[in-house]
């Protein structure tokens, strides 16, 4: 379904999500629309990657709803929810170490056959060093190059929207950057609508045009990226305290 920048792509209303008998998401309520970046930080252990997981059904929201381009889509197992157009590059990339790159490129691309050729060629334009070490394993390479593969990878089925599991972690400032500046250009020139999980709250708050704080399984604040930037509280927690 083709929808206009600024129309709402993604909403959550009401989600709780447990492990067992604990809570880990609380009710919550976020919207993503289509064309932005949108970033969720917060503390280790505040629920933002069982946020991810949630969105792409495993685990399944307990209560609440999920709704992605005027579908629900909280009781949708994960393998429906990535053939409507949901990908994401996971925390700790968890790349396949002893494929190749192509081979985990490929892997990608089982949801979308058709256009493979044609987002192979976009994930090498975007990551040049991926091209060059197409033959090579996974697990030879740097850790950079392997967020560039999850990344790459996640982009192989054609989504519309693209959820990242903090995609700077462990890395070198550099390839931070490097990382981020691709992300800005998907968003920008390809279209990508972006959803970012992020502990490195300076760069993301600079990168997203919007923005929520997540604390013990809620969401405290939102705003656009530069007013949590400039919001004392938010400086106060994750940005002047080493976060």
């Amino acid at each position: 379904m083709d929808r206009a920048a600024g129309d709402p792509m993604l909403t959550m209303t009401g989600v709780h999500t447990f492990y067992g008998a604990i809570e880990a998401l609380k009710g919550i309520d976020l919207t993503v629309a289509t064309g932005e970046i949108v970033t969720l930080i917060g503390a280790n252990g505040a629920g933002k990657s069982t946020l991810l997981m949630t969105l792409c059904g495993a685990p399944q929201a307990r209560y609440g709803r999920i709704v992605f381009e005027g579908e629900d889509i909280t009781r949708l197992p994960t393998c429906q929810i990535v053939r409507r157009g949901i990908a994401q590059s996971p925390e700790g990339r968890r790349i396949f170490p002893r494929m190749t790159v192509l081979e985990n490129l490929q892997l990608g691309a089982i949801t979308a056959p058709a256009s493979y050729a044609e987002e192979l060629e976009r994930v090498f334009l975007l990551f040049p060093r991926l091209k060059e070490r197409s033959a090579q394993r996974g697990g030879t390479l740097s850790g950079g190059e392997q967020q560039m593969l999850a990344i790459g990878r996640a982009l192989m089925s054609r989504p519309r929207l693209l959820l990242l599991d903090e995609p700077s972690l462990g890395l070198a400032p550099l390839v931070i950057r490097q990382i981020f500046q691709v992300i800005r250009d998907i968003n920008r020139d390809h279209g990508m609508t972006v959803f970012m999980v992020e502990q490195n709250a300076h760069r993301a708050l600079r990168l997203a045009h919007r923005a929520y704080v997540m604390v013990n399984g809620l969401i405290t604040l939102t705003g656009t990226g530069a007013g949590l930037l400039a919001n004392p509280e938010v400086r106060a927690a994750y940005l002047e305290g080493g976060h």
